[in-house]
């Protein structure tokens, strides 16, 4: 007997090929089947969701959620409920110094996932707070490759790949040395570098030649400078080369790194950013970017097909982080979900220049599954 089967919906699976009105089924915390006629006695619940989306728990591949240590963190219960999240990867809120209270305090008492990519600087993001940043990467001392890489194999079930963040206000004289050492922890490791890219310096093409295939460029769609693409909206080459040797794009919309004309530029010429995701932090979450459902309803508004915008919430980041159980409702897989209502009208979104964009539809969660169990 199923434990809640949902009945009547439109289930999009992008890891299956799967787009149809169709039953699923979760059981012992898991997905336990897709079909017809699953529900009735056979269910100990049944919910109807007929004229609502079913996809996978949605993952969040840049989120801040070590909050009440770091100033940037914000509560990932709350930004669940408003968006569908089930995985939130935390994106270098902790390095080595300072993981093991992230794990106590936030990750293992939360009903949610929560993995992580521990940040190269031993500290984390410490210094960032109202109307002042001290960039963590600036500081040479902090960065250190050998603790990240006892920290992380300390916390191997947790940690998914090493954070670095560059720009001319984190990594300061450092510059790109700071990914360097990112990049020599990783290699130890075996897991890949998400890089967050700011103001030059460094310059874009230079992060993108010393980073390796399944590395993460995130704040992919920031404006210029180091923008992904030129004054004619064309993506520039260095930007097409890194994505022909494996190179991940993700958003990482936050409140200063997503520009629509970027966005807009990148998917018109086919450059659909691998990976949607939120970069949710205290400075974030009220807005522009609030969660990973208005991204997701952002690039909706471009015109990208919603079999799409799911797979960059779902499969794709799971495949970029080696969790490829994650962002999946094949039989097996762990029994997270997403109900969605997906409303039509006049929406307006705004980007971190305070540009307005005017969509037709707007992505609401209307239910969750987490870990087989109806989430109130």
């Amino acid at each position: 007997m199923y434990d809640i089967v949902l009945t009547g919906g439109r289930v999009v699976d992008p890891s299956q090929g799967l787009d149809a009105v169709t039953d699923v089924a979760f059981s012992d915390g898991k997905v336990a089947a897709l079909g017809q006629g699953l529900g009735g006695k056979g269910a100990k619940s049944t919910r109807d969701v007929s004229g609502q989306v079913v996809a996978p728990g949605l993952i969040d591949i840049h989120a801040h959620v070590y909050w009440g240590a770091t100033f940037l963190g914000v509560e990932a219960e709350r930004v669940a409920r408003a968006s569908g999240t089930t995985t939130f990867v935390d994106a270098g809120s902790a390095g080595a110094g300072t993981f093991h209270g992230f794990r106590k305090l936030i990750i293992e008492p939360c009903p949610l996932r929560i993995v992580a990519f521990l940040n190269i600087s031993h500290a984390g993001i410490f210094g960032y707070g109202p109307g002042f940043m001290v960039g963590e990467s600036a500081e040479l001392r902090l960065l250190h490759a050998g603790a990240c890489v006892k920290a992380a194999r300390q916390h191997a079930d947790l940690i998914c790949g090493v954070k670095v963040r560059l720009g001319n206000n984190v990594s300061e004289l450092v510059g790109i040395g700071a990914l360097d050492v990112a990049v020599e922890a990783a290699e130890e490791l075996g897991l890949p570098v998400m890089v967050h890219i700011g103001a030059p310096p460094p310059r874009r093409k230079d992060i993108l030649d010393r980073m390796r295939p399944g590395d993460i460029l995130t704040h992919c769609c920031r404006m210029f400078p180091n923008a992904a693409t030129d004054r004619e909206r064309n993506i520039r080459r260095e930007v097409e080369e890194a994505r022909e040797r494996g190179i991940v794009f993700d958003v990482g919309h936050g409140r200063g790194s997503f520009d629509f004309d970027v966005a807009r530029a990148m998917v018109d010429n086919g450059f659909m950013p691998d990976v949607l995701s939120s970069d949710v932090h205290v400075h974030s979450i009220g807005g522009p970017a609030f969660d990973v459902l208005v991204t997701m309803s952002k690039f909706l508004s471009m015109g990208v097909a919603l079999s799409d915008v799911v797979a960059a919430a779902t499969c794709n980041p799971a495949r970029a982080i080696a969790r490829p159980e994650l962002g999946s409702l094949k039989p097996g897989s762990p029994g997270d979900a997403v109900v969605l209502a997906v409303h039509e009208g006049a929406f307006e979104y705004r980007d971190s220049l305070n540009k307005t964009v005017t969509g037709k539809k707007r992505l609401e969660p209307a239910a969750m599954i987490v870990g087989g169990k109806w989430w109130e």
